[in-house]
């Protein structure tokens, strides 16, 4: 017979106890501490009072078909303010908001403070309506300052340039300025250097213009072309040469930007296409598609469409028994048709490779009279030279700059 162990009775005592004293002790805490009151939380009425009005804005652009009263209501100017606007106008201002115009509309929290309506980086028109009204022209004031640019070809003429620091506008207009005479893709050599007095202007320390050259210099094979600006009565704003000769010829010898020849003008070439002995009468420019195709000289377009191999082709007379061909184009300027007349330099067309064209390119060809010449060799007819009466004006203006130059140069190499 198995037998069972008896527990100690002490031990059974003690754990009796113990339960009674916590049983004991809950139940007095229990009565004896008061529940948390809850805590009452009230938001003031007034809590935005003593707080300062923000200032804000809205801008509106205006479109075509906007009128001042619409665009005053779609801001919720008061109905008071903008008769009152409309009132004191008495100088017509307002009648002249065109599309394109900015307006700002100004606030101290929800009170109109101004308006603003911005013509350009300049010139705005300022209507106060926080106190009384007034409305009155603005001009900026304009801070012009003057740049130099001087560097050395390593590569190619535009990565040269940017390397020195020349902003890309000015080295665009160096190169059209000097594109009658050079071809910055096919005559520039390692070790040709260039030199340039810029200006652009500031306004409020904000940059208002991509800068206008002052006096430009490339010496390209141990040559040097001299490019002055001068502001002739006659005929304007114009770059001369130290002769005082327009360095701007009648016909742009390339009629695409940094584009490199791919054929030359030759009687004998072999046709890559009809693998025969044709004569190639023009130049072609090799180009990415869509590279636009600009007018070499001033004329009216005389065919716009297909011609067989040319593919969609281009032809403007222009003065003096000389005709201009653009050829392998890929679209037109839709704007022209035959009679159009165009100004150098303005886009006619695109490159591509319509016709017998084995990729891209445009090909161009310069007709005097019933013959075409090569267009990189012939000898281009210039501009009008500086007016007779503002010749030493010019000199003295040229000499200045150039001795700025000079000592810009000199300062470089100390």
């Amino acid at each position: 017979m198995i037998g069972f162990k008896r527990t100690p009775v002490r031990l059974v005592l003690t754990i009796f106890l113990i339960s009674v004293v916590s049983i004991l002790l809950i139940y007095v805490d229990y009565f004896s501490n008061k529940p948390l009151p809850i805590e009452k939380i009230t938001i003031s009425k007034d809590l935005d009072e003593g707080l300062a009005p923000i200032k804000s804005k809205q801008i509106h652009t205006v479109k075509k078909g906007d009128s001042l009263s619409v665009i005053f209501e779609e801001k919720q100017v008061p109905l008071n303010t903008a008769y009152k606007i409309f009132d004191f106008d008495q100088n017509s201002l307002l009648s002249n908001i065109v599309p394109g115009d900015i307006m700002e509309f100004n606030y101290m929290g929800n009170d109109l403070l101004s308006i603003e309506i911005i013509k350009d980086e300049i010139n705005s028109i300022l209507i106060k309506t926080d106190t009384e009204i007034s409305i009155k022209k603005i001009k900026k004031e304009i801070q012009t300052i003057t740049s130099f640019g001087f560097g050395e070809i390593k590569d190619s003429f535009y990565k040269s340039a940017k390397d020195v620091g020349i902003p890309d506008s000015i080295i665009m207009d160096f190169a059209f300025i000097f594109g009658w005479d050079i071809d910055f893709i096919f005559d520039v050599r390692q070790g040709d250097k260039f030199s340039v007095i810029f200006e652009t202007d500031y306004s409020e320390g904000e940059r208002i213009s991509s800068g206008d050259i002052v006096l430009a210099e490339f010496i390209n094979k141990d040559k040097k072309f001299i490019a002055q600006r001068f502001f002739d009565d006659i005929q304007g704003k114009q770059y001369f040469n130290e002769k005082g000769e327009n360095v701007k010829k009648a016909f742009l010898r390339a009629p695409l930007d940094f584009a490199y020849i791919s054929s030359h003008f030759n009687p004998n070439r072999m046709h890559p296409i009809l693998h025969r002995i044709k004569a190639h009468n023009g130049v072609d420019y090799a180009a990415k598609r869509n590279t636009p195709v600009k007018a070499s000289g001033d004329g009216v377009i005389s065919f716009i469409g297909r011609q067989s191999g040319y593919g969609r082709t281009v032809e403007i007379k222009h003065g003096g028994n000389i005709k201009t061909l653009y050829a392998h184009l890929e679209k037109f300027n839709t704007k022209l048709k035959v009679g159009s007349k165009v100004k150098q330099g303005e886009i006619i067309a695109y490159v591509g490779d319509s016709g017998q064209a084995t990729g891209p390119h445009l090909h161009f060809e310069f007709w005097q009279g019933e013959i075409r010449t090569d267009p990189v060799k012939v000898k281009l007819p210039s501009a009008k030279p500086v007016n007779n009466s503002q010749k030493n004006e010019f000199n003295n203006l040229l000499a200045s700059n150039l001795n700025k130059l000079s000592e810009y140069n000199s300062l470089k190499y100390e």
